[in-house]
Formats: C-alpha cells, structure tokens, sequence
C-alpha cells in the first residue's frame, strides 16, 4: 500500500484520515438489496466497466473535474500519463451516493509508486483505489501550486454488478487500497501454471471463493502468473485496503474485482496485488491468480515480496480492530500456506531485503541483507505505512497464537529416522515419534493415524506412540488437536508391515495374576487410574502374537472399569470390564502381545484382578485355525440338553461331549469357543470350565451371586472330544451355546489382532443409529472394510460387547447380518447394571447385528481383533 512508496521517499509515515469512515466491522443499513451484491446478478465472469473522465487544467498547479453526474461506479482514482512525474500538491475528490444523491466530503487521495508490479509498457502514474460503493456523481480538485502532470483522469470502476442506481442506503466513505513491490525486482519470466497440485500442508485448507466465484474478469489477465524463486513461503504480511465506506459482505466480491480491475487496467499490473483478500464475515477470496496452493508472488509488501505471501482484510483498521470472523479467516490462510513449507504462525522467519528502506517504526533494512521477521506479520514491520492500521496490528500477536499445532512432523518410524513419503518396513508393532514447535501448553491431544483412522491417542505431553497394525500396506501420520480445537496433520509415511496369520495354541486354564496375592504383580488392588503389568510371554511357552485371558474384577470400591491392552502401546478407550461396587465380574480377553506382556488400567476406586490363561496366538510353530460354527445351544440343564437336566450342585461337575456333535468334527478339534451362561444362582459361587480328562485348576470362568444370570464367554481346550463345567458351592444352572472351534485343519482362519478399538456405542450413534436398543430391536454394525479391517476375507470378529443403562432383565444376542438369529445369547442383563461380555462372532455380509429381547438398552462395541 502506498501512502507507502511516496511518503517513505518523503521521509514521512503513510496515513489516511478520513471524516465518517466505517471500520469495516460494522453493516450496512437496512433496506434493499445494493447492486453491486452477489444477489442481484447472475455467477460467473463479470468484465465491468471502466470509465475516464479528464481533469481540467487551470494553471497555477491546479486542475479541476467539475460536479457532475456519471455513469454508475463504486471505486475510483485518478492517474496520470508520466509514471515517473509527482503531484506534488493534494488531490481529492468527493461522490455522489446514488440512492440518496448526497454528496460526500472531501477526501485526499494518496498517490501510489510506479511500477510497484516490475518495468511495464504503458505504466501511467496514478492514485492508490478507493472503494465509494455505489455513486454516480463526481467532483475532483488538485491543488498545490507545482506544475501537474499532463494526461490527468479521473477513473471510475464499475465492478459489473448491474449497471442501476443503488437500492441500498450507506454512509460514504472513501479510502485507499494498498500495494507494493519491491522497486528493484526484476521483471520475472512469467510460468506456466503447475499441472501437480503444490506441497500439501499440515493445516487444512480453508475455504476459498475462486477467482471464478467471484467473477474475476480474466482478459484483463494475458501474462501468466509468477512463483517465488525459492518455490517457498517463508512469512504471511497481513494488510487491510484501508478506509472502505460500509459494505455488506455480498458487496465484497465486487470491491474485490474493482480492485483487480484497477491495478490492471489503471496501474498496468499483470494482475491484482495480494494473494488473499478477506471480508468483515470471514470469507476469503483468491487474490493473484496462479493456484492456492501454489507460491504465487504477489505484489504487496515493498522489499519482501519474493519470500512471503499475503492476506488483505476488506476495510480501514484504523480506528477499530477487525472482526472475529475476518481474523479466523487470516489465521485458517496463514496456518495453510506456511504449513505447507514447515512454517509457524508463532515463529519466525528470515527473509533478505529486496530494497533500502525503514519501516514504520524506523528500523532500516539494507538491500539484499537477512532480516528475522514473525512468521505472520504486518504490512508495517516490512514498510513505512500505518498499514494494516492502528487497531488491526495490534491484534496479529493474540491472532499469532490461534493457529493449529506447528510444523508438526514424523520424527522417527520404528527406530528410524521419518522421511515424508517414505516407505518403512515393519511388523505387528508400529512405533511413532513426533515433533511439534506449539508448546504442549496449547495442545489437546495427539492421535496416531494409520489409514486415516486412529490406531493411539495420547495427551497433549507425548511425543511417542505404539500401536498394533495389520499385514500389508499402511499410510501412517499423526493428527495434533490443539487446545483451542483446531487441528494439524503430519505429512505422510507408508508403512510395510509383515504380519503373518497367527493360529492357537490352547493352554489348560492357569491362573497368572491375582492381585490379592501378589501372583504376577505386586501385591494390592489397583488403584484410580492404575496400571499393573503382567508378562505373559514366558507362561506361553512360545511366541505369542496375543494371549486369551479370563479377567476377574473383584472386590471394587466405586463404579469403574477396566482396559487390558498391549503392554508398551497407548490405551485406547475401550473397556473390558465394567462393575459396580460388591460385584465381581469375569470377561474374556484377546489381548495382543507386542513386548511380551500386557497391561491392566483401573479407571477409578479400588478393584483386586485376577487373569487366568486358556491359550495365545502364535505365528511361528504349530496351532490351530478357527472355523465359525452356530452360534448354536449345546448345553442346558434346565432341560436336559447335551447333559443331564436339574442344576449342578456345590462341587458338581457336568462334562459335555462336542466331537463329532452336531457338525463338529470328530477329530482334529483343539478346543472350542462356548458362550457359558450361570443362571438360577442359589449361592455366591464360581463355575471353571475347563478340558475333561484332566486335573481342574483354580481359575474360574463365572463368578456370581444369588438372583444374577452371568455369561462369559470360554475357550476351552479339547482333550478327550469333551469339556466339562465346575460349580463352587449351591445350585445353579448352566447353558453352553457354540460360535466357533480351533482344529488343526489347514481349511480354518487365522488370527489377526486389531484395536482394541471402539466401532460402535448407541450412545453417541458411533458406528449406528444412535440411541439405545428397544425391545425386539436390532442394529446392525458394518465391521468388513470399515476403520482399517479389511474389507474382504473376513471371517469372525472379535468384540468385547458391553450392555449399559438396561431398563429391565433381558439378553443381547449377537449374530451375524444376513443370518437368522438363533436362540443363544451372549449378555444377560438386569435394570442398572453394565455387563460386558467377549464375542467372536462369524462375518456372513460384512456386518454383525445386535438383538435386545426387552426394554431398552445402550450397546457398545469394542474390536481386539478378527479371523481371516
């Protein structure tokens, strides 16, 4: 801007005052739609309309352009044919507003620098634009007793938004817009467009109009545009366009083609000056033409313009800050374009000088010397202007600090240094580290990314994640959320992990972890928001990919739950166990194993755990592989089926054959997978399930008290084609249902971990509808191809179910979409409390549905891994 060019070589600051000026904060009145609005025309390209109206000369250094009407206009300037003459006196002009045919004040029109845009046939000498909004009377006086410059005109713009008089009241008020380039910038070779996009950015981009929304006239642009030599941002100088009469914001693209059509057809630039513009409401609109996303040199800060690029908020700043929605906008364009060269909207930047000159505050630069500038600063820091205007400046160090996280990059993948789109081997473990200049104060939360969904969220502290992925190809980054919400991604890495399909090995149940003892860990119950570790590795025998816990919450102080997860890895949200205090609750758990061991988090009070072993996963050696089958009931002794009919007593044992029943193979079948169901309890008891033929252990698979229906889910070895079930002390009755086996056929599917993550929860509609479950309801979860599964060969899933805020007793049968149900179940509840239960459930058509018996009740679902 120049009140800019013209008074640094007069040893002066640049300044406009202006009687009845608007901030640009404010809107205008009511009434109306103005014709210049984007309302009242048609989209698309508007040429407008350019009128040149002679001064009069009088002698004595003065020249006049007597009142009169005129065709209708919203901006103008006057020029002059000697670019290189000076006026040295005044010159001012005043309009007339064509709705109320009132006539302005006197306003003094500051003169601009020649060939602020590079050497140019056909420069003329000219005034900086001021936006009038629409008028159709002029009056102009020079003034100042040197000898004027011949050709001189006032110019006129019509934006091309109707051609009628305007409908809308407005106060006047007259300013100039502002733009400089560095004097001694060669005139550059002009590009071709780039036909790949420009470097991505770690910010998002906003929302921009295109030169093609808001009309831009392009025959006024013949020259192709310029990139920066160093094809890099390296600063964003934010300026306004100075003093504006109050406009609505669907005027702003017409002040926006006026100015593009002065600085061409007037200045004789290639194109208008600044690379983004911004209105009062927060739009933002493509400046020079050359593509968003590309380092498009502008003409804007004199000296500078080689390094950095700009935003305009539409308005005069002067006297009042701007707008929350117009800073949001130039903090959402800053953020973007110097995410895309590794800049801070916080930090800074070196640039080298393109000129001689002092900025407003007096400081001097020397051509060709380095500088340090704020990343994001002001047109002042770079010039001798009040731009971007006293209240405006001000605000750019709160505005600094309202960007996402900064040069947020991959620092390292499993140990080796991160280059963006490069591609790193690995395995089932995937370790991240990171790196960000936004101080851990402004940050939320980090999440670790793997194909675009999150595999580890950690706190705001972290600089380091694990996580568990799947064979094959994996793009990875990491997404930063920022206190204030705002977030940024890293550039991207790709991931080649080698997973083998891992099979079980089935284990005689045996208890590893007993927190009452100190088995395993230190002795006492877990805390609020603690962690016991437990290594598992060893208790194998082999090299485990996952284990299969029983986990028994016991003895809880408040209402809490518990997450099991891989030791070394991030915990996500999801839960195993959920209790109350005085129950003790059981669950299996498919856990996978990256460091040998696994972890136990307790959310809050006190709680004692116990986590008893019935098999892992392996990818190395001999196992089995796991074939769906049923669901489907082999057991219940209240009526006799698959044993005896009547409870099983204190100490009683039962033993089920299920070889060669009902489909199963007789042979090769290493062990099966029961939903086992307690129900009719007349004591507090515990019932192990556990391979007939051999010697029971102490571990327990249910644990109840009297009036409760339990189930948990049970995989339990075959020995002797048979499995049998203990009962503890009373009576109670038993129910076996049948959803899958493990045998040493090479037919069957292997095992592959992933998550624990969450996939649904009817209370915030993850996943499916939300909203919970009614009676004889169903919901149906896409699982195959969805959040990082693959989308094809899917077998079973494994999920850990919870039921919560259940209104009245009933059960929840999971079962495969496409399938009809069966009459297993694999929770039963009671009013007011949450049951979780493990399910390995068979993927017929990519979805696995939910079906609740009675009253109402919320479902969530949380994924540890599937069979393939």
């Amino acid at each position: 801007m120049r009140g800019t060019a013209l008074a640094a070589a007069l040893g002066v600051v640049a300044v406009l005052g202006i009687q009845g000026i608007a901030s640009g904060t404010g809107s205008s009145d009511g009434g109306e739609v103005s014709p210049y609005s984007t309302r009242a025309r048609e989209k698309g390209p508007v040429e407008g309309e350019l009128h040149r109206l002679a001064l009069k000369p009088k002698g004595r250094g003065e020249a006049v352009l007597s009142q009169q009407g005129t065709e209708p206009f919203g901006l103008l300037g006057v020029s002059w044919s000697d670019p290189e003459a000076e006026v040295k006196g005044k010159i001012e002009a005043r309009t007339r507003d064509a709705d109320t045919g009132k006539w302005s004040k006197w306003v003094e029109l500051e003169q601009a620098e020649s060939g602020l845009d590079g050497k140019r046939p056909g420069l003329r000498g000219a005034t900086e634009p001021v936006w009038v909004g629409p008028s159709d009377g002029a009056e102009v006086r020079v003034s100042g007793g040197a000898e004027l410059p011949a050709g001189m005109e006032l110019n006129l713009v019509d934006p091309g938004a109707g051609g009628a008089k305007a409908k809308k009241k407005g106060n006047l008020g007259l300013g100039p817009a502002a733009f400089a380039l560095p004097a001694d910038d060669p005139v550059p070779v002009p590009a071709t467009p780039p036909t790949t996009p420009g470097p991505e950015s770690t910010a998002p981009r906003p929302d921009v109009v295109s030169r093609v929304q808001w009309g831009a006239d392009e025959s006024l642009n013949n020259e192709g545009p310029i990139y920066l030599a160093g094809a890099k941002i390296k600063a964003v100088f934010v300026h306004h366009t100075a003093a504006t009469t109050p406009y609505e914001c669907s005027e702003s693209a017409a002040i926006v083609r006026s100015i593009h059509k002065y600085h061409v057809e007037i200045e004789k630039w290639r194109d208008l000056g600044y690379n983004f513009l911004v209105d009062k409401c927060g739009t933002v609109f493509e400046g020079r033409q050359g593509g968003v996303d590309q380092p498009v040199q502008g003409a804007h800060t004199y000296g500078w313009n080689s390094e950095s690029t700009s935003v305009s908020i539409l308005g005069d700043y002067t006297n009042a800050g701007a707008s929350p929605a117009a800073l949001e906008a130039v903090s959402k364009v800053a953020a973007y374009k110097l995410g895309q060269y590794d800049g801070d909207m916080n930090g800074t930047a070196t640039l080298t000088a393109g000129a001689t000159q002092k900025n407003f505050f007096g400081k001097s630069y020397t051509e060709k010397q380095t500088y340090e500038f704020k990343s994001l600063s002001g047109h002042r820091d770079g010039f001798n202007t009040q731009c971007p205007g006293n209240s405006l400046y001000p605000q750019l160090e709160a505005l600094r600090q309202t960007g996402p996280a900064a040069q947020l990059k991959l620092a390292s993948v499993n140990g080796a240094p991160a280059v963006p789109g490069a591609t790193y081997p690995g395995g089932a473990a995937l370790t991240v580290d990171w790196s960000t200049s936004t101080a851990s104060g402004a940050l939320n939360k980090f999440e670790l990314l793997v194909d675009g969904e999150a595999a580890a969220v950690t706190d705001a502290a972290a600089r380091k994640a694990t996580a568990v992925v799947t064979n094959g190809k994996h793009e990875v980054r990491v997404r930063a959320t920022a206190a204030n919400g705002k977030v940024s991604t890293s550039l991207a890495v790709t991931v080649e992990a080698d997973v083998k399909g891992a099979k079980f090995v089935p284990l005689a149940p045996k208890r590893l972890m007993d927190t009452r003892t100190g088995l395993g860990v230190r002795s006492g119950p877990v805390g609020t928001a603690g962690v016991v570790t437990l290594p598992v590795a060893a208790a194998t025998g082999g090299t485990p990919t996952a284990v299969v816990l029983n986990v028994t919450a016991t003895n809880p102080t408040q209402p809490s739950f518990v997450s099991v997860y891989p030791s070394g890895t991030t915990r996500s949200s999801a839960s195993n166990l959920n209790f109350t205090p005085g129950q003790t609750i059981p669950n299996l758990v498919v856990v996978p194993v990256i460091n040998g061991s696994v972890s136990f988090y307790n959310n809050q009070g006190n709680v004692d755990l116990i986590a008893d072993i019935t098999g892992y996963f392996t990818s190395e050696g001999e196992g089995a592989t796991q074939t769906n089958f049923g669901p489907k009931r082999l057991m219940d002794t209240r009526t006799g089926l698959g044993v005896p009919a009547g409870p099983v007593g204190t100490a009683g044992v039962v033993t089920l054959p299920v070889a060669g029943v009902d489909g199963i193979p007789a042979t090769g079948v290493k062990a099966v997978v029961l939903n086992v169901t307690a129900t009719n309890p007349t004591q507090p008891s515990f019932v192990s399930v556990f391979p007939s033929g051999t010697t029971r252990s102490s571990a327990s698979n249910l644990n109840f008290t009297p009036g409760q229906t339990i189930p948990n889910l049970v995989v339990v070895p075959v020995v002797d084609g048979k499995v049998s079930f203990y009962n503890n002390q009373g009576n109670v009755d038993l129910i076996a249902d049948i959803t899958g086996y493990f045998s040493d056929g090479a037919e069957g599917a292997v095992h592959a971990n992933f998550g624990p993550k969450r996939l649904m929860d009817t209370r915030t509609g993850l996943g499916v509808r939300q909203g919970p479950v009614t009676g004889g309801g169903v919901v149906t979860l896409p699982v195959a191809g969805v959040g990082g599964i693959p989308a094809t060969g899917i077998k079973a899933v494994v999920l850990n179910v919870t039921a919560t805020n259940p209104t009245e007793a009933s059960f929840v049968s999971v079962f495969p979409s496409g399938t009809t149900r069966s009459s297993a179940s694999n929770l039963n509840v009671t009013a007011g409390l949450t049951i979780p239960n493990l399910v390995v459930v068979p993927v017929v058509d990519g979805k696995v549905s939910f079906y609740n018996n009675s009253g109402s009740v919320d479902l969530i679902a949380d994924i540890t891994g599937y069979f393939s």
